[in-house]
Parts: C-alpha cells; structure tokens; sequence
C-alpha cells in the first residue's frame, strides 16, 4: 500500500506548526480555573491538618511534662512528710523538766512544788523520799489526760485533796503519763497534754495543782482527736497566777518535753513503782496513799477515798488532837454492850 492509500485522520490540527493536538484540547499546563481552586483547598487542608498536629503534639508533650512534674513533686512531698515523721520520731532525748526528777511533781503545803534538778538524756529518776512527819500523808497519782477515769477521780477529790495540801497534812506527787497516745485520732493528744504539764512544772511548778485540774477538766472524749496545741495553751494560760506565759507556750509548741514523756511513760509501764509494792503502772489512774495502792470503785466518792487515806495513814489522822483542813471521817462509836449479867453460879453463896 502506497502513502497515498493509508487512512486519514481527518480531524483538524491545531493552528501552531507542530501542533497536532486536535483543536480544542487544552495544554496539560492550562488547567481549567475550577480544577486548580479545588486542589488549592486541599492544599490549605493539608497545611491546616499539619499545623493541627503539630499543635496536639505539642500539647501532649506539654501534658507529659506536667504529669511527670507533677508526680515527681507528689513525690518529694512524701519524702519530706516520711523524713520530717522520722526525725520527730527519732529526735535526739533531751533534758526532763525541771521540778520531777521522780518522774513527777510532789506540791506541798501552800501548793508549793518540791524543787528539783532536770533529769539528763541518761539519767534515772531518784524516787521521792516518803516523808518522816507523822501528821503528813503522801498521796502519789498516776495520771493520763485522756483517761475518764482520772478525770472522774480528780473531780470527786480534787477539792478534798487540795485541802489536805494547802494546809500541809498531805503531799500530792502527780506523774503524767501517755499510755493513751494512740486513742486520739493521729492527734497523740495524750503525748502533748502530758508535754504542756511538764512545760508547767518546769516554768510555773508553783500553778501545777490548778493546771492539772483545768487540763482534766478540759479532757475530751477518748478517741476523738482532742485539743490542739492552741486549745492546750488556751487551758493552761487560763490559769490564773501563771508565770513565764510565753515560755511555756513555746514550750508547747516545740514539745520541749516529747522525749521525756516517752521515757517516763515507759518506765512506770515497765515498773516497778517506787516507794510500793506495785509490779507496774497497768490503767490508770493508779493512786497511792504512803505507799498503798487505793483500790477504787466507781463512781468514786470522796468518802470512800477520804476513809482509805486515814487507814493508810494510821494514827496521824486517827487520833482527835491531830488537825485537819477538811472534815475526815471520823469512827462511829460502837453502841456500848450490855453489862454481863452474874451467872447462876456467880449468884449462890459459897458454899
């Protein structure tokens, strides 16, 4: 077949030379207007899609960080609250209070307390001497601030007590103690009351008798958390004749005397109790009278305290002439027996 045989493409060609698009057919560069608008949106989406990730990323990195700073600060605050438990709980022991080297404070005639040294980290209390005046009594109690018991003993005697004391015919050795610590909540109320009376016997040794009075009085329910340290010094400032209000408020505040309420606490529980034939300090309160554990009922009552302490003291309060600054029980004469009447055997005449 010749040239002139094949076929014809008989549509037309474009106008340039060389053009052989047929005509109407668009360069591949020349686009319609509607194709490129649309792929000039999805190019902004792309790029708004992009910023958006790259936001979010940023975001969580942020949020990671906060977390992990977050809990890197819960930590160190345990470590601190776990450091600062431990070093109160290891605090080196320091000197007892002054005024209790017997592990307690005996007041005398006029509420005035015996004076004594303080007890050293390593020292051992020296027991009270009993005393050698037939007419004095020596009353020792044994106490807790958040035992009811205590509370109940000091408000049916408190008044008997203080005027045996005031008038010089007995002496009354309290020794605080904190067997109850953990009955308070977390609070160790027992702990801090008994740190605030040895603030007072160290500061103010002549307003012990009343602030251990106001402190019991004061006593909240076993088992609840209990006073706080400003509701501690609210009691003891409270106390008319208080003296060095300051220092004993800082002295409350610091638990001055932590250290030593464990020590002595620990040494009445272990026993023996000085000055007595009691094994070991068991519930309080635990009261002797010259040396004799009182065996108490309840509820208490002054009478059946107040006959214990003249049989414990013998002829000191038994005998008429011996004065006293409050009515004692006094013995009830015995109704006197009939004469005997003479025997048969006694009536007949010798024989």
């Amino acid at each position: 077949m010749t040239q002139d045989d094949q076929p014809q493409d008989d549509r037309p060609t474009g106008d340039q030379p060389g053009d052989d698009r047929p005509v109407g057919e668009q360069p591949a560069d020349d686009q319609p207007a509607g194709e490129a608008g649309e792929n000039q949106r999805r190019a902004v989406a792309r790029d708004k899609a992009r910023v958006a990730r790259q936001r979010r990323k940023r975001r969580q990195t942020t949020a990671k960080w906060a977390l992990t700073s977050g809990v890197a600060l819960v930590a160190l605050a345990i470590v601190a609250v776990v450091v600062l438990v431990i070093s109160n709980g290891v605090r080196p022991a320091g000197p007892g209070p002054e005024n209790m080297a017997s592990d307690g404070i005996r007041i005398g005639e006029g509420f005035e307390a015996v004076p004594t040294e303080a007890l050293g980290p390593d020292d051992e209390p020296t027991p009270t001497e009993t005393t050698t005046n037939a007419d004095t009594v020596d009353v020792v109690v044994y106490l807790d601030y958040l035992c009811p018991e205590c509370a109940q003993f000091d408000e049916a005697n408190g008044e008997y007590l203080a005027g045996l004391v005031e008038s010089g015919a007995a002496t009354v050795e309290y020794h605080p103690v904190a067997v109850l610590t953990n009955r308070s909540g977390g609070t160790r109320y027992s702990d801090r009351a008994a740190n605030a009376a040895a603030c007072v016997a160290n500061y103010s040794p002549g307003s012990f008798f009343d602030v251990n009075s106001a402190l019991l009085e004061a006593q909240p329910e076993e088992g609840s958390r209990g006073l706080d340290d400003a509701g501690l010094k609210d009691v003891v400032t409270g106390v008319e004749g208080l003296q060095r209000t300051s220092d004993i408020e800082g002295c409350i505040d610091d638990e001055q005397f932590r250290s030593w309420v464990s020590a002595a606490t620990e040494r009445a529980v272990d026993g023996p109790i000085p000055q007595s034939d009691v094994a070991a300090l068991g519930t309080p309160p635990l009261v002797l009278v010259n040396g004799q554990r009182y065996d108490y009922s309840t509820p208490f009552r002054q009478q059946e305290f107040s006959n214990f302490v003249v049989t414990a003291a013998g002829n000191s309060y038994a005998e008429p002439s011996t004065a006293t600054p409050t009515p004692t029980p006094s013995a009830t004469p015995e109704p006197s027996e009939p004469a005997a009447e003479p025997s048969p055997a006694e009536e007949a005449p010798a024989s």
